[in-house]
């Protein structure tokens, strides 16, 4: 299937499957025109790819574990021995940036709950405008 089809199916922009293949998530084809040509099982990992978008993994990061994930249908299931660590580690990233942001939303509360009244009043105002 062309580009535009897959864009189509996965509801995925075709410059941002173009970026997949770049980052080497997707290995389409080539025609002798130059044309990309997409199979079948790129509908499913275009999907696969979002879902760990999703989940916080960045493109270098799902390049190396992709093809250690299988989907169930369920969810997606690791299917190498070695992938587990690099998850674990995976998930303490995230787990510390969120730490630290709620550390930031910790000290923006304290700032903002020791204004005035009257600066509080007029600041809530202008946020209703």
């Amino acid at each position: 299937m062309r580009i535009g089809e897959l864009s189509r199916r996965t509801g995925v922009h075709e410059r941002l499957l173009r970026y997949y293949e770049e980052q080497d998530l997707l290995h389409p084809e080539r025609r002798p025109s130059g044309y990309r040509d997409y199979h079948e099982d790129d509908v499913d990992a275009v999907r696969r790819i979002r879902s760990l978008l999703a989940a916080g993994l960045n493109t270098a990061t799902i390049a190396t574990i992709l093809p250690c994930l299988r989907d169930t249908g369920e969810g997606l299931v690791p299917t190498c021995s070695d992938l587990l660590a690099d998850l674990h580690r995976e998930r303490h990233r995230i787990a510390q940036s969120i730490s630290d942001l709620q550390t930031s939303l910790g000290a923006l509360d304290k700032v903002i709950a020791a204004a005035p009244p009257e600066v509080t009043r007029r600041a809530l105002a202008a946020l209703d405008d």
